[in-house]
């Protein structure tokens, strides 16, 4: 009977001592804090960098986050803005050791782990942007071994784009690069493979952009070269 308590009393104690280790709870949504008994926060700089791959973000397109430096066992990564603490647009596949966290009612919302497995620079992760026209930056707490974690490391900020400027410069920078071209191509007397790769390219680009809002200018792209 002795050992029967003994039993019962030790399996909570491990639990909690243990931690998380298959990824934080969505009570940590909010806090960002581990709850590991008898482990706090470090009060040294971080050895760790939230690294975007772009200062600007467009609806619906990418974002990829790595976390740099030492490697890692544990985190919380979220996207939010200083309007509050919900977590912003949803994750795409989680790379391996890592899963998704239900935040602010959305299964997407967070990464977590999944195990306690060893991660790094080469864990990149993939945040694709809400309709939010707000800066954004990325939140991660990032744990290292049980004991030793820093909360609240936070990237830049992370700003909306104009989507008809980007359209713009790209169409100017293919106009010029294939005026060269057709120029180059008119000495060789390839007035054949000019047309052909002028209209293929032009189409190519301009037809298939996502974006609702350059109608316009396609129409006047396809009016002038096409």
């Amino acid at each position: 009977m002795e050992l029967l308590l003994t039993v019962l009393v030790l399996v909570p104690i491990l639990w909690c001592i243990d931690g998380y280790p298959t990824g934080a709870h969505s009570d940590a949504c909010g806090p960002m804090i581990p709850r590991h008994v008898g482990a706090y926060p470090q009060h040294t700089p971080s050895p760790y960098s939230v690294l975007t791959n772009s200062k600007m973000f467009y609806p619906g397109y990418p974002v990829t986050v790595t976390i740099a430096g030492p490697q890692y066992r544990g985190l919380l990564l979220q996207a939010r803005s200083h309007e509050s603490n919900d977590a912003l647009g949803s994750w795409q596949l989680p790379p391996p050791d890592t899963k998704f966290l239900n935040c602010s009612n959305n299964p997407h919302g967070a990464m977590t782990h999944s195990n306690p497995n060893l991660k790094g620079v080469t864990t990149v992760y993939s945040w694709v942007p809400p309709d939010f026209h707000g800066p954004i930056y990325f939140m991660v707490t990032v744990v290292q071994e049980r004991t030793v974690f820093w909360v609240h490391l936070s990237s830049i900020h992370v700003f909306r784009g104009n989507t008809e400027s980007v359209i713009f410069n790209l169409g100017v920078a293919i106009h010029t690069h294939l005026k060269y071209l057709v120029i180059y191509l008119k000495k060789k007397k390839k007035k054949l493979i000019k047309n052909l790769f002028f209209k293929h390219t032009i189409l190519t680009v301009f037809y298939t952009f996502p974006f609702s809002n350059i109608n316009l200018f396609k129409t006047q792209i396809h009016n002038k070269y096409i």
